[in-house]
């Protein structure tokens, strides 16, 4: 697959697990900036950052794993990662009784999507989603949102997902999205 190239000479580059791994530390740097509300503090940013790391690492596991990574002029400025799974994995028990029957098929969840700040609004995100989308090939996507992430949200509107519901994690609660593709 050719990498697309915006007009400003940015690179959108899709990789497996084994391109992917390397590249964990930078991308881990991109997530700490596109995510202050998680990294305040030295110490909260490192437990953050360690949470990060065992993330994407678990999620290696899943086949077809899926890496977008955006690079400017060699840089990297951005990235998304998602891999296909069954809806009870995706949804959870609680919300896949909510969930429309066609979306429990043909499913691909979208684990991160992170812009370095100085590079948001500039379509990268969507450039990003676009990008796995086309190398996942789902019918239907899903991923997590903060509530109190506005301009996530604005951009996952614009991509077409629509609210499915509250997820809770832990202590924290999420907007669970879905998007039919195509």
């Amino acid at each position: 697959m050719q990498p697309d190239t915006t007009s400003d000479d940015t690179i959108i580059r899709v990789h497996g697990i084994s391109q992917a791994r390397p590249l964990v530390d930078g991308l881990a740097d991109i997530w700490a900036e596109a995510h202050p509300e998680f990294t305040t503090t030295a110490e909260e940013g490192i437990h953050h950052l360690e949470v990060f790391h065992r993330q994407i690492n678990g999620h290696f596991r899943h086949a077809g794993f899926t890496l977008a990574v955006a690079y400017h002029l060699g840089t990297l400025i951005g990235f998304a990662y998602a891999f296909p799974c069954s809806a009870a994995y995706w949804y959870g028990e609680e919300l896949l009784p909510q969930i429309p029957a066609e979306a429990h098929e043909d499913l691909m969840g979208l684990c991160e999507l992170a812009v370095r700040p100085g590079w948001q609004s500039h379509g990268i995100g969507t450039l990003l989603h676009q990008r796995l989308v086309e190398a996942v090939s789902p019918r239907w996507t899903s991923l997590l949102v903060r509530p109190d992430n506005p301009r996530g949200r604005a951009l996952y509107d614009r991509l077409g997902y629509r609210y499915a519901g509250p997820y809770r994690n832990g202590d924290e609660t999420y907007d669970l999205l879905i998007a039919q593709v195509g």
